[in-house]
């Protein structure tokens, strides 16, 4: 089973919803704002990605923050993303413990659940 790590009202989010629904991928949807993020489950994606991949550094989240204070570090990037998931850059996707997806492209979706 699929695991799609976002928040509901993010237009990348619903783009990547409605292609998944339309080929029938099953998924649960992990929603940050209800249900946050944990310190074990970013160490694992940190294994994977870079914490500058996982940091949405293009969103209003992440346009808030006052320069000084954006992270330099993967620990201080934790931090951050522990702090104001919605940072996270998203949908992340991920199957049994790994990250298959990241952001939305339909052609990258065609690889990984075509």
């Amino acid at each position: 089973m699929y695991t799609l790590f976002a928040i509901p009202n993010c237009d990348t989010v619903k783009k990547a919803r409605t292609w998944l629904a339309e080929r029938g991928v099953d998924y649960q949807f992990h929603d940050y704002k209800k249900a946050g993020i944990d310190r074990p489950t970013l160490d694992r994606w940190l294994t994977q990605r870079p914490w500058h991949e996982l940091v949405n550094r293009a969103g209003a989240t992440w346009r808030q923050i006052p320069e000084p204070d954006r992270p330099t570090d993967a620990e201080e990037a934790i931090a951050l993303m522990l702090a104001k998931p919605s940072v996270i850059r998203r949908p992340l996707i991920e199957k049994d413990g790994r990250i298959v997806a990241l952001g939305f492209k339909a052609e990258e979706y065609e690889g990984v659940f075509g």
